[in-house]
């Protein structure tokens, strides 16, 4: 991406073409509103509090029936953690890259389209929400495993969305979607493995709530 090669000629001409297509207008930058920080953050905010609230009462009525308090607090913060590193990751990878953006984006304020910033906040801080929310239900044998595949593929389209808006727009190319999307996997599961490290919640919940090796 610092350097014009083939690979970046091919992602401008089709950056191009997004652009100048069909897609409406309207809803394209709707969807790339919502890659924005002041849109985004307060979502997972929200998701925060309820998991903290949904984490502390599950743990309170662990420590009732005997069983060890896992680490209830773990994944809100570190899913607070995560979405803070967004911005300290991608900011410094733009300075660093310093790739022009798109024609319309000539004389920004700002220098550095790659990676894009909206798409990983987009990908990110929506990914943890989601996760959260799944991580917080109740783990019963009446679970369904269809839940998380229908959340994943709603973060999925939500993302694609936002990306797509953000190149129909003219504020990124394409492959700076697609880096920020790299981004946010690797952040992703880097929370995951943290909290399925150290949470105890996969390993010490049986399939009704209670401890694990008790009848």
């Amino acid at each position: 991406m610092a350097e014009h090669g083939p690979l970046r000629v091919l992602d401008e001409r089709l950056g191009r073409a997004v652009a100048s297509g069909g897609l409406p207008a309207g809803p394209a930058g709707f969807f790339a509103d919502l890659g924005n920080t002041a849109v985004a953050l307060p979502v997972l905010s929200a998701v925060l509090v309820w998991a903290l609230w949904r984490g502390r009462r599950a743990a309170r009525r662990r420590a009732a029936d005997g069983g060890a308090p896992p680490r209830w607090w773990l994944p809100p913060l570190a899913a607070g953690l995560t979405a803070v590193a967004v911005p300290a990751l991608v900011v410094p990878l733009k300075l660093w890259l310093a790739r022009p953006g798109p024609p319309r984006m000539a004389g920004a304020a700002h220098e550095g389209f790659y990676p894009s910033g909206h798409g990983a906040t987009a990908a990110v801080l929506y990914g943890l929400a989601a996760l959260l929310l799944f991580r917080g239900r109740q783990r019963t044998a009446a679970t369904r495993p269809v839940v998380p595949a229908v959340a994943a593929a709603a973060v999925v389209l939500l993302d694609a969305a936002v990306g797509m808006g953000l190149v129909r727009r003219g504020y990124h190319w394409p492959l700076d979607v697609l880096g920020s999307w790299c981004l946010a996997g690797v952040l992703l599961a880097v929370w995951c493995a943290v909290c399925d490290r150290w949470s105890g919640g996969r390993r010490g919940v049986g399939a009704q709530g209670r401890p694990a090796g008790r009848p």
